[in-house]
């Protein structure tokens, strides 16, 4: 059976996570967006361990309105490079949490920062029969390559213990697979969500060929065993991500390497450091210039969330405003959920929608967007073609104040040029295309909803700004 996962979150307990992280909302929330497995995530915290004890159906099965859990959490080790680990039960996330009590304290974050190096946290991984791989391996910040120039150097004599990487948001498949020691290892795609909101949680996921909804299922999954594998990859386009090129971490200018070493590595406009983008360092890492991906290797799908692709197309300020809400909940409530409306819809069965919103979906699908890459902590941007166009009627003093963008800001951006992604992988090989049952939206469900959304409006304000805040982390990758 295939599976939609979401490996890595975090709880309520987690620094700048927001407090609506909670297991009930996390699956009310997963279930639309079309997941059914997710990472329980901050499994060392006493008191998040508490409250997974408490949904639990015994000490290897959790599960919430249908959404199944795995105990999973993120380690900082005293490199500051980040772990991810997956357990196979609650009695060895109790065990974890002794073992790694004396290098740290869990009740300050619900991702511990222990005095463990690498190596040491995958024996203990190994010795608990947990999975362990790096997490956002690229980014610059508290990730294994920005701090290292090898698995080996992490993880030493335990390397080949390690089973996967998540690549994070400034990189993909293509990215990964220019590196040689990467080819064995099995690519994770998370949404590292610290907030339940529609653009958040699973803006990332995996999707595996699993025997079973269990630890083993997907044991056997990541590591490949009796056929079982990783089946799609779907996340961001690497250039969207915050630290994908090299930029100041001050002002974000954006500086190609040779300008960003001439400088070295402060910028010339404000004094800001610079910091090396994602782009740039698998550049120096890279075994081959071109992608080499071995057979096991799924697609990679590039998509954003949902709600982000209707607040483009509608030209609203966010994904809370009542208009993409709207939208966004007639398209899940139609399809069943996220993944099915973004991905398998028939175009013809998304005629129920703005005709902005249908043409921006399939752009998309097809990977005929324009980039403007992020760097330095500041996230890249998208456009249509079509919204392009209508900017420029209203002149590029209006497109910069619009985009909060300064064009000397974004040096070496794709401006005017579509993405490097136009052969995006083709929806009907993905081999899961399902007939979506028709549902006529009668009159009086409309004002149902209608009265529903007004009453809710008060709420949505509130989550929005609690979302925002749950979402300036650093760590936000």
């Amino acid at each position: 059976m295939k599976v939609n996962t979401d490996l890595h979150l975090h709880s309520k307990y987690s620094m700048a996570s927001s407090g609506k992280m909670e297991l009930p909302m996390i699956a009310r929330e997963a279930s639309k967006k079309g997941m059914e497995l997710l990472g329980t995530a901050d499994c060392t915290h006493p008191k998040w361990l508490e409250e997974i004890k408490k949904v639990s159906i015994s000490n290897e099965e959790i599960r919430v309105d249908g959404i199944y859990f795995i105990p999973t959490t993120e380690i900082e080790d005293n490199k500051r490079v980040h772990h991810l680990l997956i357990l196979p039960s609650i009695s060895k996330a109790e065990e974890l949490a002794e073992r790694i009590a004396p290098y740290g304290n869990l009740e300050a974050d619900g991702r511990p920062n222990v005095r463990l190096d690498g190596s040491e946290i995958a024996e203990i991984a190994r010795d608990i029969g947990a999975l362990v791989g790096p997490c956002h391996a690229f980014t610059p910040w508290t990730a294994l390559y920005g701090y290292h120039d090898s698995l080996q150097s992490c993880y030493g004599d335990l390397t080949d213990y390690v089973s996967f990487i998540e690549l994070g948001l400034s990189a993909d498949s293509d990215y990964a697979d220019r590196i040689k020691e990467l080819h064995s290892l099995t690519f994770l795609s998370n949404s590292d969500a610290h907030s339940p909101s529609i653009n958040k949680l699973a803006r990332e996921f995996t999707q595996f060929e699993v025997p079973e909804i269990t630890f083993d299922g997907l044991k056997k999954a990541i590591l490949r065993e009796q056929g079982f594998k990783a089946t799609l990859n779907v996340g961001f386009f690497p250039d969207e991500g915050k630290y994908n090129r090299s930029a100041c971490i001050k002002c974000f200018t954006q500086y190609p390497l040779l300008g960003a070493v001439e400088n070295n590595w402060h910028c010339p406009i404000c004094g800001g450091t610079i910091k090396k983008g994602v782009f740039d360092r698998v550049n120096e890492l890279a075994d081959f210039k071109e992608p080499k991906h071995p057979d096991h290797r799924p697609p990679y799908l590039h998509l954003i969330p949902l709600a982000e692709i209707i607040q483009m197309a509608l030209g609203h300020a966010g994904v809370q405003t009542k208009g993409v809400k709207a939208t966004w909940n007639t398209l899940v409530e139609r399809f069943g959920n996220e993944v099915e409306a973004l991905i398998y819809s028939k175009p013809e069965d998304l005629k129920i929608v703005d005709e902005r919103i249908e043409k921006a979906i399939l752009a998309f699908r097809n990977g005929d967007v324009i980039i403007h890459p992020g760097g330095g902590g500041q996230y890249g941007w998208l456009e249509l073609p079509e919204n392009l166009k209508e900017r420029k009627k209203e002149g590029k003093l209006e497109l910069e104040k619009e985009t909060g963008l300064e064009r000397k800001k974004i040096p070496i951006s794709l401006e005017g040029k579509k993405s490097r992604y136009l052969e995006q992988i083709s929806f009907s090989d993905l081999d899961m295309t399902k007939s979506a049952k028709e549902s006529d939206i009668k009159p009086e469900q409309k004002a149902e909803e209608t009265v529903k959304e007004e009453t809710e409006k008060k709420e949505s304000e509130k989550e929005e700004s609690d979302n925002s805040k749950g979402q300036s982390s650093l760590f936000d990758f």
